[in-house]
């Protein structure tokens, strides 16, 4: 058995090389960015200041959108479900970290547990319309929630709960964790939780339950004619997508100073949809990939250019659109770059708007 085992690591390490070697660095990275901005190894342990701490919370940002990502890509691109209210399950965790923290002065385990039972509740709530509507009615009805929420945290009677249009500021985060003096702890808690929720997410996807998923994507109708209970395999897949989702709304809370009532917009599901488009609808890794492109484009040209970031981001999404329909991840996959096809599509697009 030993030999068995010692024979298998070398196939173990060759498979998942890009994998590891990614963790590797993503592990190593504040030290090596401590390095070149002269800080030594122990600088960057004790929390010293510097660039390196700037690249650790841009890094938790990126992680925290993968999670979102990775749950939006589990209902959207493994099951085929379309919500346009999907921040509404990020946002429920983050507003009801916030305010588990700042009114009731809960600890953080206790605020954890009532997040976990937030998303069965509201995925139980999406879960209700599943045997009644498909399709684009699913995302019109579940963008309607998704309003109705975000009406709720903007009003004036749960203002001093959710801080209105102002949003939820003035969370005491617990001592040990707190992404001010404790950023070095925070950036691994928060890898760490990517790297078990993206491993849980592959193994979903090759289980019989993730299988009988991409089944309901392919054509829920056969599906269902084979015996499957298509409404169980739905919700169990919301249900997955709503805690993921609830866990990062969580850490965002944890992170920002401010629970902003954009991330219970739709706006902020766009957001999800334009990272896992970017990377690739239903791979996983893609959710990953587009997460870090999404947020270094952001970051780097509203850091250069300004406001007119916007136009420019929008301009380079419909590129990715246009050019890598598959995104990046399932066009390395593909090995299709898209480029004649991508310019006959742009051609199209301006003769007939001309007309």
């Amino acid at each position: 058995m030993t030999q068995t085992t010692h024979s298998r690591l070398p196939g173990f390490f060759t498979k998942n090389r890009t994998a590891l070697i990614t963790l590797l660095v993503l592990v190593l990275l504040p030290f090596i960015v401590g390095l070149f901005d002269g800080a030594s190894p122990a600088t960057v342990f004790v929390n010293g200041s510097g660039q390196s701490k700037f690249i650790q919370g841009l890094a938790i940002e990126i992680f925290i959108l993968a999670l979102y990502a990775l749950s939006f890509d589990v209902i959207f691109g493994i099951t085929g479900m379309l919500s346009f209210g999907h921040s509404m399950f990020y946002a429920v965790g983050a507003y009801l970290t916030g305010i588990a923290l700042k009114s009731f002065q809960l600890d953080l385990l206790p605020t954890f547990g009532l997040v976990m039972l937030a998303a069965v509740v509201q995925a139980l709530l999406f879960g209700i319309v599943l045997p009644r509507v498909k399709g684009i009615t699913f995302a019109l009805v579940t963008l309607g929630m998704a309003s109705v929420f975000h009406i709720v945290v903007m009003s004036s009677e749960a203002g001093p709960y959710t801080g209105a249009d102002v949003g939820l500021q003035g969370m005491v985060v617990p001592a040990f964790i707190s992404p001010a003096n404790e950023r070095l702890r925070f950036y691994f808690a928060a890898l760490i939780i990517l790297v078990l929720v993206y491993l849980l997410y592959k193994r979903f996807i090759t289980s019989p339950t993730g299988r009988v998923c991409i089944a309901i994507r392919e054509n829920e109708g056969r599906a269902r004619m084979l015996g499957y209970n298509t409404f169980t395999f739905k919700l169990t897949a919301l249900m997955l997508s709503s805690f993921t989702a609830a866990l990062a709304g969580f850490m965002h809370a944890l992170y920002q100073p401010i629970v902003s009532p954009n991330v219970a917009s739709m706006g902020f599901t766009v957001t999800a949809l334009l990272i896992v488009l970017i990377g690739g609808v239903g791979t996983l890794e893609g959710a990953l990939v587009g997460a870090l492109v999404y947020r270094l484009l952001d970051f780097g040209l509203r850091r250069y250019i300004g406001e007119s970031a916007s136009f420019i981001n929008g301009a380079i999404y419909v590129a990715f659109v246009l050019f890598v329909p598959y995104g990046i991840v399932g066009t390395w996959r593909m090995k299709s770059l898209q480029i004649k096809q991508g310019w006959e599509r742009l051609t199209g697009m301006l003769v007939k708007s001309a007309k």
